[in-house]
């Protein structure tokens, strides 16, 4: 089992639009869209936000992220009204809805606990909305280990290549870094902007870290299967 996520947006096709999007990166995660009124309008619903929330959570809790004031405040409504057994295992994360919902979805696929999954989608309060336009330079300091590749994917590191690069990332202890940027946070690894052609320094400072930075490298470097 894996942590859930509901999407609550004021528009259906937002919310499904996210879920459809955080798809491509967690397959394997309850991607729950509770957007819009019970006739399909504007707004949100108590009962679609109940009704998700029973769906995501599959016994290792969910994550809910909203993307406007009255869908928080609807959304704590329907977890007021919940058993407290069951509402300890649901967070609601205030929180920007598309890029701390798919944060919150890499981190879950990776099999993270609830704690971690809604810390991830918090690492998107106060992140650029657009990838900067200014790189990070390769360090050249001294480190453990380190390689420099280059980007060869026709799009760049976009958001499931830079997924996927995260979950990799994330089945090793070691703290590796990507321009200086951790290699496990979505987040810093598509803000750095990576197109086509350009070179990326992964590397670590723990002596034990080589692994983790050639896996890193040939995966970069292999174009993530991508023509």
């Amino acid at each position: 089992m894996t942590v859930g996520l509901v999407f609550v947006s004021h528009s259906a096709r937002i919310a499904e639009g996210l879920v459809d999007l955080a798809r491509q990166m967690a397959p394997d995660v309850a991607l729950l869209a509770a957007g819009g009124t019970d006739d399909g309008g504007i707004g949100t619903s108590f009962d679609r936000i109940v009704s998700a929330i029973g769906q995501a959570d599959t016994g290792d809790g969910a994550v809910l992220l909203c993307d406007l004031g009255s869908a928080i405040l609807t959304a704590e409504t329907a977890l007021e009204l919940l058993g407290d057994e069951r509402r300890s295992r649901i967070v609601l994360v205030d929180a920007p809805l598309v890029e701390g919902g798919v944060a919150a979805a890499v981190a879950a696929q990776t099999g993270e606990d609830l704690a971690a999954v809604a810390a991830a989608a918090r690492t998107a309060i106060g992140a650029n909305a657009t990838p900067s336009s200014v790189q990070e330079e390769p360090s050249g300091g001294a480190v453990g280990y380190a390689r420099v590749v280059t980007v060869v994917n026709r799009d760049g590191l976009h958001a499931r290549p830079a997924a996927d690069f995260v979950k990799l990332a994330s089945t090793f202890p070691t703290r590796v870094t990507v321009n200086g940027k951790d290699a496990k946070s979505l987040l810093a690894i598509m803000a750095l902007g990576l197109v086509r052609g350009r070179e990326v320094e992964i590397a670590t400072e723990d002596p034990n870290g080589q692994a983790a930075v050639d896996a890193l490298a040939d995966l970069v470097a292999s174009g993530f299967g991508e023509d």
